[in-house]
């Protein structure tokens, strides 16, 4: 870390250090920082969530007693309930609260709400003239799913506000909780509300494509979420789409958008864009691990002297894994020199396998190989290679070696492979990224941007991007590094805090 570098972090310890002097923090999510097992000796162990957003977040807890609820994951979280884990190496502790909701209510919440259906309305994935179905068992799910298991985390806040020695800043993470800041407004007076952060990871369609939803629905979502003081999105896009929402459905709103300012309720909400960062001394550190290096071998071998064009998703429509194997086809059928000279790997990642849409998107995918393969194949060239499973590790070592990373999503919310790429590729290589992706409107300038259903000019943009001069390439891959390197999780969340500081929230 340079000198420059190390002088911001200790600014920042000393911003955090004052910001965190008469403050407590609640931070409310889906998931929990740890999920327990329990063995058959009876004995309890529990693995730490991996990520930045967890690695971000437990930062804050150094500073501050910190509360962190979440749903229980397994019958071991169910078992532990509550109580207090050190989980930063002995510099801070953490409360960690486990909701229990019945198993129809988290499913509602959760299967039929949550996801897929807010999920895949915020990523305009619905294909609206025969789905989604919203019916009697949609509702129940809603009513008797989403809003009982928001009721249970505003609850479980206000419980812990009251408790606590400092009034507390409550941090909500994402869409499964967006009725909880109202709920929790409601529930106490004036004097004793904390003010209440909730980020949303996810992409925040226009406001046409609410009418998806029920006015009953939508409404109290965006109610809901107007009940917190600061809203984070992940691009300027977003938050102004979210501001265009609220004044098209709501009565007597008003909407301020130079300011990033929403008025309801006799309440200001103000919308601004956080765009999410990886934590990029986690990354390479990793990197170096000879789990790392293992896999960096294997795939040293199948690769050998070609090149390498790379994608790493999780198996989701949103994804566009189909047109991206159709756009490699293309350049195959367009560039016949390239025949036996580069690989395309895919990493993928299963995700959501109890919904249906996603077993059936899984296997277009495979069939989708399948067809690339048996066109072009050779005897002892396979210009599609899928590796289907979690492996980090894996993932990390590809993106060292890839001499293209193709990111072509229909639509994302940020889409952090594109930024952990950079930071670790030793190839100078090059990134081909969808305009869809939060991550254009950082990245756009040393990328290859495509429309994502554009599977002629994806093509053309891999082979530009393959037959790039390397001081071009070069040139793009340091720019990359550098912005991911200053803009990294740290700041990510020093912006947030630093606007709510400004707002004296």
């Amino acid at each position: 870390m340079s000198l420059e570098s190390q002088k911001l972090r200790q600014q920042w310890q000393e911003f955090q250090d004052q910001f965190f002097a008469d403050r407590s923090l609640i931070i409310a999510a889906n998931r929990g920082p740890v999920t327990f097992q329990t063995h058959e000796d009876g004995s309890r162990t529990f693995n730490r969530g991996s990520g930045g957003l967890v690695t971000a977040l437990l930062g804050l807890t150094r500073y501050v007693e910190s509360t962190w609820i979440a749903c229980a994951r397994s019958e071991a979280d169910t078992d532990w309930e509550a109580g207090t884990l050190d989980l930063m190496g002995g510099s801070s502790s953490v409360h960690i609260q486990f909701l229990v909701p019945g198993t129809d209510a988290y499913d509602g919440y959760y299967n039929v709400i949550a996801n897929p259906l807010l999920w895949f309305l915020q990523h305009t994935m619905w294909d609206v003239p025969r789905r989604p179905i919203i019916n009697r068992a949609t509702w129940q799910a809603w009513e008797e799913g989403y809003v009982a298991v928001n009721a249970l985390y505003a609850k479980a806040i206000v419980a812990q506000t009251l408790a606590a020695t400092k009034k507390p800043l409550v941090m909500l993470q994402d869409y499964h909780l967006y009725l909880t800041p109202r709920m929790v407004r409601n529930q106490l007076r004036p004097a004793l509300r904390p003010p209440i952060s909730h980020f949303v990871h996810i992409p925040w369609p226009g406001p046409d494509y609410w009418a998806i939803l029920p006015q009953g629905m939508r409404n109290m979502i965006l109610e809901g979420m107007l009940g917190a003081d600061l809203l984070g999105f992940q691009t300027e896009n977003d938050a102004q789409n979210f501001a265009r929402t609220c004044q098209r459905y709501l009565s007597r709103v008003g909407v301020n958008y130079r300011q990033g300012r929403i008025w309801y309720r006799n309440h200001v909400t103000y919308a601004r864009a956080f765009p999410i960062a990886i934590d990029t001394e986690a990354l390479r550190t990793m990197s170096k691990s000879a789990e790392v290096q293992a896999e960096r071998k294997r795939l040293k071998d199948y690769v050998g002297d070609k090149q390498l064009i790379l994608r790493i998703e999780r198996i989701e429509p949103s994804k566009n894994i189909l047109r991206g194997f159709e756009a490699f086809g293309e350049l195959l059928e367009l560039h016949p020199e390239l025949h036996e000279k580069v690989v395309f790997v895919a990493i993928l990642v299963p995700s959501r396998m109890k919904l249906d849409e996603y077993k059936w998107y899984l296997g277009e995918v495979m069939a989708a190989i399948g067809r690339v393969n048996a066109k072009y194949s050779s005897g002892s060239w396979e210009p599609i290679r899928a590796l289907v499973g979690e492996n980090y590790q894996r993932a990390v070592a590809a993106m060292q070696l890839y001499d293209v990373l193709l990111v072509n999503s229909i639509a994302d919310g940020m889409n952090l492979v594109a930024k952990e790429g950079p930071i670790v590729n030793e190839r100078a290589g090059r990134l081909v990224l969808s305009e869809r992706t939060g991550a254009r409107e950082q990245l756009e300038s040393d990328a290859l941007i495509i429309s994502p259903c554009d599977v002629y000019a994806t093509s053309e943009a891999l082979y530009r991007a393959l037959t790039m001069p390397t001081a071009e390439s070069e040139h793009h891959a340091k720019n990359l590094r550098k912005f991911v390197e200053d803009e990294d999780i740290v700041w990510w969340m020093q912006q947030q805090l630093e606007t709510i500081s400004q707002l004296g929230l």
